[in-house]
């Protein structure tokens, strides 16, 4: 039986190793909640046990963050993020290093926010960071996002446990999440990878031209992009090397044609975004853009999440996750993307992530526009993956595939 500190430092080298797959010389920077201190120090030590040159870490804390945007004027959240930060990430890109994103806010940190005040930010950020959100998605730094429980975020998960007990409970899950409950969570890493590839494969090979989804509340139909390509488990950088941005991940994912996409579409699970929770909500699309939606909660949350810019109407990602995966069957509702986007099959609002379209990363953002590849100073991803939906794919010649039946594949 393993221990927990034998759990944390395995799930630490796991997202060294498997996850950023640091390579020498790589500088890497960790974006982590105060609260994540332990499992960040085990994460350091693992970075330089396998080569990295150097280790930087910037510290967060939602309730100092909240007084920032409580406090501060209209004119600072308007110019939020300072030319230091934009230097040092877009330094990050330039020399092909790595960033890990720690998740784990409370999901409902900014609450009561006023939420033209949570945009700005969006807004402002998504501006300063268009160059490094492009090498981003072009694969141009290794990158990986992976989960810390906070109290806040524990107690969103389970209000009926104490804070000590809804923290232990989520670290159990999210262990399970990873594989980290398996006698060898590398071997079992590599299993599940091979087996993400092989549905790649299958769909790159049949290169859809439309998918049709169907479920209570959804009636969609997705025109993919002429050159998409499906991506799976690994992604590959541009300097011949692989990692695994999600920890953990169960998608396949391609980009959608901008301007094909019509119908309606329900959210299956609650959304953190912005420091809210928006939660039963409907986007109606017509030839791409969405023009209608409603929400039973976060309603003003969603409209200024629609508002940050045009392109956040758009749809940027289509991804496919069956129902019958371990997260879903954990029962548990994360209120948090990472963890609750790999529970069900999901969409994207937002900019499209350019290594999923053949041969475009060369290409500025006007003319992926006009190749109808989404660009925008966001990319938000919400769940519509339910034990209901049925998929089926068009060919460009007209033939139909039952992709998905009761949620879960069908090939």
């Amino acid at each position: 039986m393993k221990t927990f500190e034998q759990k944390l430092d395995q799930y630490a080298e796991l997202v060294v190793k498997i996850g950023l797959n640091i390579q020498e010389g790589q500088r890497l920077l960790i974006l982590s909640p105060i609260e994540a201190k332990d499992f960040t120090r085990k994460v350091t030590k693992h970075a330089y046990d396998n080569g990295c040159k150097h280790v930087f870490v910037n510290w967060n804390d939602s309730a100092t963050s909240r007084l920032h945007l409580e406090g501060a004027s209209e004119e600072t959240l308007k110019d939020n993020l300072q030319p230091w930060d934009v230097d040092k990430l877009n330094s990050l890109a330039e020399h092909n290093d790595a960033m890990l994103n720690i998740t784990g806010d409370d999901p409902n940190a900014f609450s009561g926010v006023a939420p033209e005040r949570l945009m700005w930010v969006q807004k402002d950020k998504g501006e300063k960071l268009q160059a490094f959100s492009k090498a981003q998605l072009n694969g141009d730094m290794h990158w990986a996002i992976a989960g810390v429980p906070t109290s806040g975020w524990a107690k969103s998960v389970f209000p009926e446990l104490s804070e000590q007990e809804a923290i232990d409970a989520l670290w159990e899950a999210i262990f399970k999440t990873v594989r980290i409950d398996q006698e060898d969570p590398v071997a079992a890493w590599e299993e599940h990878t091979n087996t993400l590839t092989e549905k790649v494969n299958y769909l790159n090979e049949k290169q859809f031209k439309t998918l049709h989804y169907k479920s209570e509340g959804t009636d969609l139909s997705i025109d993919l992009h002429p050159d998409h390509l499906w991506i799976g488990g690994g992604h590959n950088s541009t300097i011949d090397t692989s990692y695994i941005p999600n920890l953990p991940t169960e998608e396949v994912f391609t980009t959608p044609l901008k301007n094909g996409v019509n119908g309606t579409v329900a959210s299956k699970k609650p959304l953190s975004a912005m420091g809210n929770l928006i939660d039963n909500f409907s986007l109606t699309f017509k030839d791409g853009k969405v023009v209608d939606f409603s929400a039973e909660k976060g309603y003003e949350t969603l409209e200024q999440l629609l508002n940050i810019d045009d392109g956040m109407k758009y749809l940027g990602e289509v991804a496919l996750v069956p129902y019958d995966s371990p997260i879903s069957n954990s029962g548990i509702i994360f209120n948090n993307t990472l963890y609750d986007e790999n529970a069900a099959c999901h969409l994207a609002i937002g900019t499209s992530i350019t290594m999923s379209v053949k041969e475009v990363g060369h290409l500025q953002k006007e003319e992926l526009e006009e190749i109808g590849v989404n660009q925008s100073r966001g990319h938000t991803d919400f769940m519509i993956g339910s034990a209901d939906l049925d998929i089926v794919a068009e060919t460009q010649e007209g033939e139909k595939v039952q992709l998905f039946k009761d949620g879960n594949w069908a090939i």
